[in-house]
């Protein structure tokens, strides 16, 4: 695994079968954030059999948290989970479509769990286009100034209508 991180982004789940949900819109809402648009499909089905793995083993009248974090480091993207369960000596990564992967226990309580995905056409973690963020101001600070136009490349419609349609849903 390799340390050199430039970038990351987590998310903090209850270990329920919602979670899967909630992780696939997570995953497509940071890729597409870092432009990583032809990556969603593997990333999304690595992070849910990740997170499944953990939800299998999670006692439904007692959950406890899963994180879901997304790494940019070296040549690959990571993608982390960690849980809060009793770590077991025979606990072991799932596999995932052959990609690289690993467990390490975390102070006995717990474990992270790990799948590399290499970034496309050999591409480095420091050459991936990060979201641009503005600086923010009060409302008041340019309360006199006129609104500004929308800039392109901002969020997906799509994909905002699916977050908006996901957090709608009943079944969870």
């Amino acid at each position: 695994m390799n340390s050199q991180t430039t970038q990351v982004d987590d998310l903090r789940l209850v270990a329920l079968p919602s979670a899967l949900n909630c992780s696939d819109l997570f995953v497509r809402f940071s890729l597409t954030e870092w432009s990583l648009p032809a990556m969603r499909d593997d990333v999304t089905r690595a992070a849910r059999r990740l997170v499944q793995a953990v939800i299998d083993t999670t006692d439904p009248r007692a959950p406890g948290f899963v994180t879901l974090r997304l790494r940019l480091a070296g040549d690959c993207l990571v993608i982390e989970v960690e849980d809060d369960q009793l770590a077991r000596r025979h606990d072991r990564a799932p596999t995932v479509d052959g990609r690289q992967t690993g467990a390490v226990p975390i102070d006995g309580r717990g474990k992270l769990v790990w799948c590399e995905i290499p970034l496309p056409g050999g591409m480095s973690a420091s050459g991936v286009r990060l979201p641009r963020r503005d600086e923010r101001r009060s409302p008041l600070a340019g309360a006199d100034l006129p609104p500004e136009p929308p800039r392109p490349g901002g969020p997906d419609p799509a994909l905002v209508d699916r977050v908006l349609v996901g957090l709608k849903r009943n079944d969870w």
